[in-house]
């Protein structure tokens, strides 16, 4: 017997786990947006159909995925909605709006290893030397936060929610507000500190004029906080002008800082730690840099290595 669960629609039932994750969970909004456009397709396919979440099946998901696979959805993008449809019908069997929960024996499988293509300190370097020597206000900005995501290794969200109480001028670190609401220290180098301050003391006073205040640290020409988009928008020009012919988003400088910090011997765990990794398993993918590098070095200098 299925008590009112069974009346329950499914946006009911979506809005419920919306709720879960939000208030009992605490999830991030990012998350939560995720999780709700991808299950709107799932529901979406559902009703077309005319099932209702009491007459999904561990069949049925299937042939959902095979579909998915179908239309050229990426391994990827596959293992998370794979995620989606667990965290979905495990909320809906443990509040009793189903009896079995159909997602349990889903499994996503294992992806390549792939290595996340990072640009070569020299070019992080010509970027950074080019738009530094641009004094107008605009491009001391854009100094500040392209130092700032190579610095520290941040993502574009932790960067563009960054409030200035988060930086300790004084000790030289930011305490960043990651995924999950984890809190993290990342040391703040040299010419990243210069160039926030730069950007602090001659700049952000006469973006707050164009606009309305925000608490956050980076402002827009109209004096409100950036987006992800328009971050993204100011690397891929800032690269350009640069005239690097790499493909330059936010995320790579991201990949860079931990893939230089480890060339230079840092240690796997603190590199975890500031790139704010829950599992050292994540980070470890950067060890196929340096097993890379070792490898060239054995093969060049080692009497054997070479025929």
């Amino acid at each position: 017997m299925m008590p009112e669960q069974a009346r329950k629609s499914w946006n009911e039932l979506l809005d419920a786990l919306l709720l879960y994750l939000a208030a009992e969970r605490g999830l991030s909004s990012n998350y939560q947006i995720s999780i709700e456009q991808s299950l709107h397709r799932f529901i979406a396919w559902s009703e077309a159909r005319d099932e209702q979440a009491a007459d999904i099946h561990l069949e049925t998901l299937g042939l959902y995925l095979r579909e998915l696979r179908q239309s050229g959805l990426a391994a990827s993008s596959t293992r998370l909605v794979i995620a989606h449809l667990r965290v979905f019908f495990r909320f809906l069997r443990k509040r009793q709006f189903i009896v079995d929960n159909p997602a349990a024996l889903l499994r996503a499988g294992r992806l390549p290893a792939t290595l996340p293509h990072c640009l070569p300190a020299a070019e992080v370097g010509q970027m950074l030397e080019l738009i530094g020597s641009d004094e107008r206000p605009l491009s001391l900005r854009d100094c500040a936060m392209l130092e700032l995501l190579y610095s520290c290794g941040l993502r574009a969200s932790e960067l563009v929610s960054l409030q200035a109480k988060q930086i300790d001028w004084d000790e030289g670190f930011v305490r960043v507000e990651g995924k999950g609401g984890k809190t993290r220290f990342v040391p703040l180098g040299g010419r990243a500190r210069v160039a926030l301050q730069r950007y602090w003391h001659q700049v952000r006073p006469s973006l707050l004029g164009m606009g309305r205040e925000e608490g956050v640290f980076f402002l827009s020409q109209r004096g409100r906080g950036l987006t992800r988009q328009r971050l993204l928008q100011i690397v891929k020009k800032r690269a350009l002008e640069a005239g690097l012919t790499s493909h330059v988003f936010t995320h790579i400088l991201r990949h860079s800082f931990a893939t230089h910090l480890l060339e230079n011997g840092a240690d796997l765990r603190v590199i975890q730690d500031m790139l704010g990794h829950a599992d050292l398993g994540t980070t470890q993918i950067y060890t196929h840099v340096e097993q890379k590098r070792l490898q060239s070095l054995h093969q060049q200098f080692h009497p054997r290595a070479r025929k």
